[in-house]
């Protein structure tokens, strides 16, 4: 398969200053040599973005809407192309390429019908003297880094409430995996979108890459990706004031309590954790269990983890495929091997499956005993890597799932007592508590607290980090 090279920037297929080299982590094999962006190619996408403002956001409302359901059906056209892209780029299973696939739809089709739904409204005047009305407008040029677990999903989540809302929108996604985005690109020329209303380009550096958020011109920096990253784009962003949506890190805790359903309890957390090997931002990474269910519920997970299959096919059932990298590879290693020095018990996985030999595969891993001094409880693991830590009582349950330097994005709750449930949901300083299972979709929101970010991604609240407002006050009896 040939697999999409150029960047889309002004319009325009383009080759860029530099390129990049794109790896199959399943293979370890090379996919694709792409262009990238130099400095020259970053500040002319920057300033096709801000000329291009007054006419993308200047068009009604159904005029935007009619290019964003253009591109959907683009993309609809075309769900085998852009899946075998993130197939290849990151070694994700096939299954778990439609997730990507349906998010980027589902987004372009739910912006264009809920911008529509999103009206301006009126003041009320103390003294009766004025009438005021509260306008929304776009804020201006936006520019968008993508992490790379979910390629098309963090693109999804950005370009359809940018373009919904009027904002030219620069996307940067990650080196890892740029060949889907630059798929979408190539929907974009296919389509003839105005130009400078979405580019996508990829940065031969992080210096390069620094050159978006560092610029004036930007009005909206926005991120999925870590808390680190996240605090290093608002410290280049300083130059001017600007806008910030950031989703960011988490070390997510689980608290499953005596009465419990179990298999619902494993089956969700596991779920999370082995699907994408764990490279997800909502993983549960501390899972707290109590003493009476720890060696029932540590015997299903750990079955569950020696069930998985491991691999890279696209005809086979994979349930957990490679991470991303060498470096995270390695990282995995090195944690299963610090918990293992320090006293963890380790119930299943903790190395690369016996019959992979190449690929930066590890199997899914359960490690029971995790205590606060070992570097998987403390660190976000994005990997497939499960740690229980037995609890008694919740004296302090709550004050250790809180203890969490990477801020509070996802914690979860199992328990048929709703009542316990509720008050936990209370006292868990997260964005999103879910209880005795999990839901993600386009209209929920998505968004953390703390060092976990700001903003939110999905949902109505999405359109409000595009957007400004501009009161509009008349002097009533005024002439016309």
């Amino acid at each position: 398969m040939e697999f999409p090279t150029q960047m889309y920037m002004g319009g325009r297929l383009t080759d860029g200053q530099a390129t990049l080299d794109v790896l199959n982590p399943a293979t370890e094999t090379h996919v694709a040599t792409v262009a990238a962006a130099g400095p020259d190619d970053v500040q002319a996408a920057l300033e096709c973005a801000r000329d291009a403002f007054p006419e993308w956001s200047g068009l009604p409302i159904a005029e935007r809407q009619r290019w964003m359901l253009k591109l959907r059906d683009e993309v609809i056209a075309n769900e085998e192309y852009l899946r075998l892209c993130i197939h290849h780029e990151m070694g994700k299973s096939w299954a778990a390429t439609q997730e990507d696939f349906d998010s980027l739809r589902n987004s372009l089709g739910y912006y264009a019908e809920e911008i529509a739904r999103l009206h301006d409204y009126g003041l009320a005047d103390r003294a009766g003297t004025h009438t005021h009305r509260m306008v929304h407008e776009a804020a201006g040029v936006a520019v968008a880094f993508l992490a790379w677990n979910f390629p098309l999903l963090n693109l999804a989540f950005k370009i359809g409430p940018a373009m919904a809302a009027g904002c030219p929108v620069i996307i940067r996604p990650s080196n890892d995996t740029p060949i889907s985005a630059y798929a979408v690109g190539q929907l974009c020329h296919r389509i003839g979108l105005p130009k400078g209303a979405v580019q996508i380009i990829a940065t031969a550096s992080y210096d390069v890459a620094d050159a978006l958020s560092a610029s004036t011109i930007p009005a909206v920096l926005t991120l999925i990706g870590s808390t680190a990253t996240g605090q290093h784009i608002m410290r280049t962003g300083a130059t001017s004031i600007k806008k910030y949506s950031m989703e960011l890190g988490g070390n997510a805790p689980a608290l499953v309590f005596p009465d419990a359903d179990l298999d619902v309890a494993v089956d969700t957390l596991c779920g999370i954790k082995f699907n994408n090997a764990g490279q997800i931002c909502v993983s549960p990474n501390r899972v707290f269990v109590h003493r009476d269910v720890l060696d029932d519920f540590s015997a299903k997970a750990a079955a569950r983890a020696k069930s998985a299959k491991v691999g890279w096919d696209r005809h086979a059932d994979i349930t957990t495929g490679p991470v991303i990298n060498a470096k995270a590879f390695a990282r995995m290693k090195a944690l299963i091997g610090d918990a293992w020095n320090k006293g963890a018990a380790l119930l299943a996985g903790g190395d690369r499956p016996a019959q992979l030999d190449r690929g930066f595969f590890i199997a899914p891993t359960v490690l029971g005993n995790v205590t606060e001094d070992m570097d998987v409880y403390r660190q976000e693991t994005f990997g497939p890597i499960i740690s229980i830590i037995p609890f008694d009582d919740d004296t302090d349950l709550i004050a250790k799932a809180n203890d969490c330097e990477e801020g509070g994005l996802t914690a979860f709750v199992f328990t048929r007592d709703l009542a316990l449930a509720e008050r936990h949901a209370a006292a868990l300083r997260y964005g999103e508590i879910q209880i005795n299972g999990v839901k993600y979709d386009i209209d929920l929101p998505h968004g953390g607290f703390g060092q976990s970010g700001i903003g939110h991604d999905c949902s109505p609240l999405a359109l409000h980090d595009y957007l400004v407002l501009k009161r509009i006050t008349r002097a009533n009896g005024a002439h016309s």
